[in-house]
């Protein structure tokens, strides 16, 4: 897994080998996801929904045969900050739906614009839920 960067994913998908790249730029749920002084107590850094959907968990360093062994990317939540069950689901929710469909689907077939309407049904299934999270997210 290659959490700092992707350097380590690109190194590890040269060598042949699995790896799933996961870099601080897109997909650390533990930073703020809108504008610092409204929200809950993070880390720092700001990682927006936009920002997570716009990731692309290949690099375009590797050719088509190393992209076989990028398996994927994963959304990390580091609890330093953090101290309860409904403080992790507000850092992670929507930002995970977002990279859900960013690792599920065609990077031709992504639009935020497109989305962000679907969002919509989503927060429907969180609220359902009783899961605690961000409602109004914050686009770039």
């Amino acid at each position: 897994m290659s959490w700092r960067g992707i350097e380590g994913g690109i190194a590890a998908a040269k060598m042949g080998q699995n790896a799933i790249i996961t870099p601080v730029t897109h997909c650390y749920f533990d930073f703020y996801q809108a504008e610092p002084e409204t929200q809950p107590l993070a880390i720092g850094g700001l990682t927006t929904l936009e920002k997570v959907y716009s990731y692309d968990p290949v690099p375009e360093e590797l050719t088509e045969e190393e992209a076989r062994f990028i398996l994927g990317a994963q959304g990390n939540v580091w609890t330093e900050y953090i101290k309860t069950s409904s403080h992790v689901e507000y850092m992670a929710y929507p930002r995970a739906i977002a990279l859900a469909e960013v690792v599920w689907s065609p990077k031709e077939t992504r639009n935020f614009e497109d989305f962000s309407k679907r969002l919509q049904n989503h927060f429907k299934r969180l609220d359902v839920l009783d899961v605690n999270y961000l409602k109004e997210p914050l686009t770039e």
